[in-house]
């Protein structure tokens, strides 16, 4: 005859701790998500079309030169650079942020 298997709670007796400070209360659901500010999303498109625009060695290094000159100087070696950069770096040649490549930080 083979004895019966039990369980290992049969053995032990199942103590459940108590929570300190009773029961927990629930956090109120956070408010919905605010409005994007549409202004912010241009601009961070944008410069992201800039960015991907310093990183295509197609139109030349862009260290040492504004984002504008390297697309003059891609222009007049014939290597087709975008018209829509162009455009943004005339729409906005007052700002740094626009005007500097991603590299203008480090030195040479």
């Amino acid at each position: 005859m083979t004895t019966k298997r039990g369980l290992i709670t049969d053995s032990f007796k199942v103590v459940r701790k108590a929570r300190k400070g009773g029961k927990q209360r629930k956090n109120p659901t956070p408010p919905p998500p605010q409005k994007v500010d549409v202004t912010k999303t241009v601009q961070e498109e944008e410069l992201q079309k800039l960015r991907q625009f310093d990183l295509d060695w197609r139109f030349g290094p862009c260290t040492g030169i504004s984002r504008l000159q390297r697309w003059e100087r891609a222009k007049l070696h014939g290597l087709n650079p975008p018209e829509e950069i162009r455009d943004l770096l005339l729409q906005t040649h007052n700002e740094p942020e626009y005007n500097l490549s991603l590299w203008s930080e480090y030195p040479l």
